[in-house]
């Protein structure tokens, strides 16, 4: 990989979870959009797989007080029985398809909230958030706005929603980054993985960002994080849009 590259890598990592670690989301669409413009779509999705599964991680242990752990016992049901799905699924997208995809996700925050009355607190709706999360996440890379408009009408407070979301998606990138990873292990071998340096440098990164953002949040009232996250993903969504119908 091209020094360069790993170099907007890096920076965009850093600053991609420092996003995450205030709102829960939206880093994540800038990160996979960065790394598609870089690398194959296989290697996108196995090193936003990883950086993603750590990044999350750390933050869902941060906030761990906040934690609500029955939301995610019935997400995880949830997300089985997309792998199960996905077991059967051989797809890979082209570029401007991901990209159309990463514009079009973002738009969901934008339904009427009476249109679909979901609540990621109620257990049939919290596996069902995990199963379509889980599908959209591993085939498409990203599906934070999807997973929060579970989350508009829950009684959490942003911490609860930040660290509950965490949990979820790191658990969802972690089936990603292995989706993708087998078979190029199987087609090509460890040799045309991504580099073990780039997660090595990365992963330390994400990790403060997310500290560094974790900051922030604690700083925001729960009304200005639900208003600043619409307009931030919605902005993210409209770029990669016009990159979509290559106008960007």
């Amino acid at each position: 990989m091209p020094l360069v590259s790993a170099g907007v890598i890096f920076t965009t990592v850093f600053l991609t979870s420092f996003v995450s670690g205030i709102f829960g989301m939206a880093g994540g669409l800038i990160l996979m959009g960065v790394l598609v413009s870089l690398v194959g779509v296989a290697s996108a999705m196995i090193i936003h797989g990883v950086i993603q599964m750590f990044a999350n991680g750390y933050r869902a242990y941060l906030l761990r007080a906040y934690m609500i752990w029955p939301v995610f016992g019935f997400y995880c049901l949830g997300a089985v029985a997309g792998i199960g799905l996905l077991i059967f699924v051989s797809w890979t997208p082209d570029r401007r398809l991901v990209y159309l995809m990463l514009g079009l996700i973002p738009l969901l925050l934008w339904l009427p909230k009476n249109l679909l009355r979901l609540n990621i607190e109620r257990p049939g709706q919290s596996i069902l958030a995990g199963f379509c999360v889980q599908v959209l996440n591993t085939l498409v890379g990203v599906a934070g706005p999807l997973l929060d408009i579970f989350f508009v009408r829950s009684s959490m407070g942003r911490q609860q929603i930040v660290a509950t979301k965490s949990v979820t998606q790191s658990l969802s990138h972690l089936v990603k980054a292995s989706f993708w990873s087998w078979p190029v292990i199987a087609q090509a071998g460890w040799a045309a993985m991504p580099p073990i340096y780039l997660f090595i440098i990365a992963l330390p990164l994400s990790m403060l960002g997310t500290r560094l953002g974790g900051l922030v949040l604690q700083r925001m009232t729960d009304d200005r994080f639900r208003r600043w996250m619409r307009s931030l993903v919605t902005i993210i969504g409209s770029i990669f849009l016009l990159r979509a119908a290559g106008l960007y």
